[in-house]
């Protein structure tokens, strides 16, 4: 075999050598075809004809007497040379010769690639649990999701919210085209089932979660009504009976969504108003399997009564595993800071799109923007948007000192080891033992994401709000263990209600008898559930998303304007057109992460929707409606790409099994599956096909123009 034959594993051009080369040693240009060694210089390869460059400026003679030998050149020079080249080259010129394979793999050098192309914060070391700068630097260039390896219109209408299984082999997605459709996640993506929710006078689907065996789809929607109806229905399918309708439960307001609270259990909302602006929203339990045979299981469990002020209601409810003993957070101490802070100048520190509120029913509209504020624009605003995420030394800390609780769920969860190398990333094959020491390190897949435990405390969050009606703060209530209900407790009978409702009458016209003042919270606390803890954002919140651990909440909010004051409870304040991520620790509900006007909302606050984010063990992603998704990296806080659709992007998803597949939906009616380089490569796809890669927000350098040759150069000969 001619070992002067190009090896097809190198794909390094010789005009991407020569310009490497005279960028580093202009003084010598590249010779791209020495005189008289046509054909032999054509069948060396790019690395043997770098090493022919070196031989050349070290022949004897060939010094002018400044330079020294090339061999004797320090590896602190050469690493300082390095650093100018661009991190695509490195594992190339570490192939020349023994001392340049030794310094490209310096971790400084790799450091000083990361904290520059990445634009990360030279404060944040590395993450916890990794030793390599070169490893995180190709993670983050390799693994993320960046790839459009499939595109699928089957909806018919905007795509409004996505959602994958525990197990990551299959996702649904919902749309305003009344279907749900539930998706197989191997490649291609094939629909598994489908239905259409507009036979149970459902005008959409918004939401669907899995159960945590992935035996249960629950779906939520929206009922068809009036324009200011907030009317909706929860629906649950059996995923092992063909997608069997088991159960169907009113929801109102319909943006409280519903979750589930165990793997048979789910919560509901409902509203009932009171008086002028005051109502009461009623968290309920709800069977998923309600059987006919018997009229006295019980299938339905009042859980909390909630009091509303201000028009505001509760929405958007989860339930996490509570990581803390009990007593930990003071019940009142985060309710009575609320409270206090009602009616002061809301000052906001530097720290018919969509689904649309359920604020319809109260017939209020934003005022138009008056002369001398900023109106906002259409959507496809053409700026970029690369805030980082700012983290508290409390998180950082944290990082490194998991919480009991989660450290003893985690033991139960199987790791999921996936053993893959990336070859492309070396400059070229060989088969000897350096080329092989350039085999990147696969990432171990971390644990999946953690399901609801059975035999601990549970928190439900929600949205809810004290000065308007727009979801501006976060309520906490802490589920204590209780044993759900089997069997129907026996009540009045219709014969006596009606005699008891009777009796009030006959007291009521005697004057015997006085409604509750239902506008004087203290005189009918005792009927209402308090809140655990409240943290007020300040801005109207449109999406939740937690940690697979449940040890953080993402908050997508969109701040008021600073300095406003809440005139009205029907007229909120004008709401940013930056979309804020706030970063939550619910071991102790203090805000630890901030990222501001990140992304872009432009509706609004009548008009404003739901943006669903979503979060993964390394990184956090999120719709906007600047008809992109944003993914940013969890540790180092930094924006790495925009995932481009022609409208709005509602919602995003990881794969639990596989952070490096990415789902997104948008109003143009379109599903993109995104995966990471290595996984399309695996899968036959070309990364570098025109149109595959997103837009990648890692910094470029690009080269400078190297010098024309010189004539001595030219005439040089082997």
């Amino acid at each position: 075999m001619n070992r002067n034959r190009p090896s097809p594993k190198l794909s390094i051009s010789c005009e991407k050598a020569r310009l490497t080369w005279n960028f580093l040693f202009p003084r010598y240009p590249f010779i791209n075809q020495p005189k008289g060694r046509t054909k032999s210089w054509v069948c060396c390869t790019p690395i043997t004809q770098a090493r022919i460059q070196i031989w050349r400026i070290q022949r004897p003679g060939r010094m002018d007497g400044n330079e020294g030998r090339w061999s004797l050149l320090p590896d602190s020079l050469l690493l300082q040379i390095f650093t100018h080249l661009h991190y695509s080259d490195v594992p190339i010129i570490s192939l020349v010769c023994k001392a340049w394979h030794r310094v490209s793999c310096d971790e400084f050098l790799w450091r000083h690639f990361f904290y520059k192309d990445f634009q990360v914060d030279p404060s944040v070391p590395i993450m916890p649990g990794r030793t390599s700068w070169r490893g995180e630097y190709r993670r983050l260039v390799e693994g993320t999701p960046v790839v459009e390896t499939q595109t699928i219109s089957k909806h018919d209408h905007q795509v409004l919210h996505v959602s994958f299984s525990h197990q990551g082999d299959m996702f649904a997605t919902s749309s305003k085209d009344g279907h749900i459709i539930v998706w197989t996640s191997s490649h291609p993506a094939q629909v598994k089932y489908a239905k259409d929710m507009k036979i149970h006078s459902w005008k959409y689907t918004q939401f669907s979660q899995f159960n945590s065996t992935d035996t249960l789809l629950l779906v939520s929607g929206v009922h068809f009504g009036t324009y200011n109806s907030t009317s909706g229905e929860i629906a649950v399918f059996n995923l092992e009976r063909d997608f069997q309708l088991q159960c169907r439960v009113l929801n109102k307001p319909y943006d409280i969504f519903g979750t589930w609270y165990n793997d048979q259990y789910l919560l509901s909302g409902d509203l009932h108003w009171l008086a002028h602006l005051v109502s009461r929203s009623v968290i309920w339990l709800n069977k998923a399997s309600q059987e006919t045979s018997s009229e006295h299981d019980a299938i339905l469990v009042c859980l909390y009564k909630f009091y509303n002020r201000n028009a505001s209601s509760v929405r958007t409810i989860l339930v996490a595993n509570c990581l803390t003993p009990d007593g930990s957070i003071g019940a009142s101490e985060g309710v009575k800071k609320a409270e206090e802070d009602e009616g002061r100048t809301v000052e906001k520190e530097v720290v018919e799109k969509g689904n649309p509120p359920s604020h319809r029913d109260l017939g209020v509209h934003q005022p138009v923007s008056t002369e001398g504020e900023k109106a906002y624009h259409p959507v496809g605003h053409p700026s970029v948007y690369t805030s980082p995420i700012t983290y508290t030394k409390d998180y950082r800390k944290a990082e490194t000192e998991p919480t009991e609780g989660a450290a003893a769920l985690d033991n139960n969860v199987e790791m999921v080891d996936e053993k893959e190398r990336g070859a492309s990333w070396r400059g070229g094959g060989g088969g000897g033992r350096e080329e092989e020491s350039l085999d990147w390190e696969e990432d171990q897949e971390p644990s999946p994401p953690m399901s609801l435990a059975e035999d601990c405390d549970k928190f439900l969050i929600f949205t809810t709000g004290s000065k308007t009606y727009s979801p501006h703060q976060i309520g906490f209530k802490r589920i204590k263990k209780f044993t759900i209900p089997t069997v129907l407790e026996a009540g009045p009978c219709l014969r006596e209600r009606i005699q008891q409702r009777d009796h009030q009458r006959e007291l009521r016209e005697l004057g015997l008898f006085q409604d509750p003042n239902w506008l004087d919270f203290n005189s009918v606390a005792d009927r209402f559930d308090t809140i655990d803890h409240l943290i007020d954002l300040n801005g109207h919140i449109i999406g939740m998303g937690l940690s697979p651990d449940h040890r953080y909440l993402y908050v997508n909010s969109r701040p008021w304007q600073a300095n406003c004051v809440v005139e009205s409870p029907l007229s909120p304040p004008r709401i940013a057109e930056g979309i804020d991520l706030h970063v939550i620790d619910l071991t102790n509900l203090t805000e630890v992460g901030t990222m501001l006007r990140a992304h872009k909302a432009y509706t609004p606050n009548d008009e404003c929707f739901f943006i669903f984010l979503d979060v993964s063990h390394q990184y956090v992603a999120s719709g906007a409606e600047d008809k992109h998704g944003y993914i940013w990296e969890r540790h180092y806080g930094v924006c790495l790409s925009r995932l481009p659709h022609k409208d709005v992007v509602n919602a995003v998803a990881f794969n639990p099994r596989d952070p490096e597949m990415l789902i997104t939906v948008s109003d143009d009616h379109m599903i993109k599956i995104w995966r990471s380089r290595r996984r399309a490569r695996a899968l036959g796809i070309d990364p570098k096909e025109e149109g595959r890669t997103a837009k990648e927000l890692r910094l470029k350098h690009p080269r400078p123009t190297p010098p024309p040759p010189s004539e001595e150069a030219t005439l040089f000969s082997l």
